[in-house]
């Protein structure tokens, strides 16, 4: 009894840590002061982030990319996990996790780098088709393991009887196998629009001048100084793709 109730307490004490902090921005958003110290409710900030042009272009720029990157990641994702699911592959499997582990300063570097040397000879200028080339390099590692984990639980033998009862390859996969992964590819989509969506180290190394997403313009508003409009932002933000969250994770164990 001892021992569960210092976990309960440790749990929550963990939990608080990593919440409370956010739970203050959200309420300091109301705020009507700039300040961190309550003066009243108010939704100013709420209506200076509505008719902040930057912010609507950059906002804009984040679901294009993040929307562009998700469709592509999970198309490829997909058929990547079906193809290690039929083939197994230890080595491909494990090198998964490399694209995940590797810090995101080495991948923008290492981007940016392969990006210049191919554009030298295309006379191509970085912009928002580099930025979706990029989060769909990071972002089918996640999609990938997400429809991974669903196919296990899979049943390779519904496969091989719709083969031997006269279908293709093409249709037993289409019929039988990708009804049985909606869910886990609905997961895999979200969980890569959420990654993508927030992305700041990657998107800041290979964007343009015209592709500054949301997460790019916050930063900079957050080292001018205390912004309750970065707050307000950050509260919408935060909400929104929590529920995503937790609606890829409910999707997952669907």
């Amino acid at each position: 009894m001892k021992q569960s109730r210092f976990l309960g307490l440790f749990a929550a004490l963990v939990y608080a840590f990593l919440h409370v902090p956010l739970l203050l921005l959200c309420a300091f958003s109301f705020n009507s002061s700039k300040f961190t110290v309550w003066e009243g409710f108010s939704l100013e900030w709420y209506r200076q982030m509505f008719a902040d042009t930057q912010l609507a272009e950059a906002a804009w720029n984040s679901l294009v990319i993040a929307l562009a990157s998700t469709v592509l990641s999970t198309i490829i994702g997909t058929l990547c996990a079906y193809g290690l699911w039929k083939r197994g592959s230890k080595w491909l499997s494990g090198s998964l996790y490399l694209s995940l582990v590797t810090p995101e300063i080495v991948t923008g570097i290492s981007m940016l780098a392969f990006f210049q040397w191919v554009f030298r000879y295309w006379q191509v200028q970085l912009g928002m088709h580099t930025v979706i080339l990029a989060h769909v390099a990071f972002s089918i590692a996640y999609v990938l393991l997400v429809v991974m984990a669903r196919l296990r639980t899979a049943e390779p033998a519904l496969e091989e009887a719709a083969l031997d009862l006269g279908a293709n390859e093409w249709q037993a996969f289409k019929l039988v196998t990708l009804p049985m992964l909606k869910p886990g590819i609905a997961a895999a989509a979200l969980l890569a629009f959420t990654v993508s969506f927030d992305d700041y180290v990657i998107t800041a190394m290979v964007a343009g001048v015209d592709s500054e997403t949301l997460p790019m313009v916050l930063y900079a508003m957050a080292r001018r100084g205390a912004n309750p409009v970065v707050s307000a932002i950050s509260t919408v933000i935060f909400l929104g793709f929590g529920a995503l969250i937790l609606i890829s994770d409910r999707m997952q164990k669907a």
